[in-house]
């Protein structure tokens, strides 16, 4: 882990928490750690050394010239609770996931989370429903044993008995169940149709939630803003696309019955 792993503070942390996001569907863990980070005094922790986990297919050219291979990057940030005997959050982002090793990666992220004393891991992703955007997420929760579901369930978090959370917001807690680290997914509803677009409002849901259980408090003003901005573009790529729809599936009747010349074609009787 030290020729992979660069720490580069020692802090000692109060029972820390380990929130990791990276990419997914909807950009919702990625939405939320980025928002934690701007609005909440997070100092670096440490960096792995992405060589060892991505391979890069190209590079770019500048001016004709070459540059070096461009890496992803996933570091470690830290956060004191400002409340007396508050737990600490020890927080990963990961720029992007790895298309190998992903098991490998998650273990490495948990040795340095056991060498903090981290307590339990959390992730964050997003659960496809037939929702409609002009509707608010609900939020899911799932636990790696049984007492931490009942956790969820005095939350009153949505509960799916089976479904797979897809990258390293779920693998992560795979491994961390394996290693017998308690850990948490919280997932906000997300339209199956706009899957492909950033959802602020499923990672409003989600973190309105995560703040609870991690006992932070967090101005959630301007996410608030952003989520009615996404939903009102949601709702103008809605109405364009049933235009559309409505443009190649019909005809107006004045044009039916006639020919590519706009003329009225004749039928043609039978023998």
């Amino acid at each position: 882990m030290r020729d992979v792993i660069k720490v580069m503070a020692h802090p000692r942390l109060n029972t820390p928490n380990l929130l990791a996001a990276w990419p997914g569907v909807g950009n919702v863990a990625i939405i939320i750690s980025t928002y934690l980070t701007t609005k909440l005094n997070f100092k670096d922790l440490a960096e792995i050394d992405p060589a060892s986990f991505f391979d890069p297919t190209g590079v770019l050219v500048e001016d004709s010239i070459i540059e070096a291979p461009q890496f992803p990057q996933s570091k470690f940030y830290y956060r004191k609770n400002d409340k007396k005997g508050g737990s600490d959050l020890v927080l990963f982002i990961g720029d992007d996931q790895p298309s190998a090793k992903g098991y490998e990666l998650a273990n490495c992220i948990l040795d340095l989370a056991l060498r903090f004393h981290v307590k339990r891991v959390y992730t964050c992703a997003a659960a496809l429903t037939r929702i409609h955007h002009t509707e608010q997420p609900k939020v899911w929760g799932v636990a790696t044993n049984p007492s931490m579901v009942q956790e969820l369930k005095k939350l009153s978090l949505k509960q799916k008995g089976n479904l797979q959370i897809a990258g390293l917001n779920g693998l992560l807690l795979g491994v961390a169940k394996e290693r017998e680290i308690d850990g948490m997914c919280l997932l906000g509803e997300v339209p199956m149709y706009a899957s492909r677009m950033p959802n602020p409002m499923a990672a409003l849901a989600v973190l309105r939630t995560l703040s609870r259980m991690l006992d932070i408090e967090i101005d959630l003003v301007e996410l608030t803003r952003l989520a009615e901005e996404a939903r009102e573009k949601m709702k103008q790529a809605a109405a364009e696309a049933m235009g559309q729809y409505i443009d190649y599936f019909t005809q107006p009747i004045w044009e039916q019955g006639q020919g590519e010349d706009g003329e009225e074609e004749e039928e043609e009787e039978g023998p």
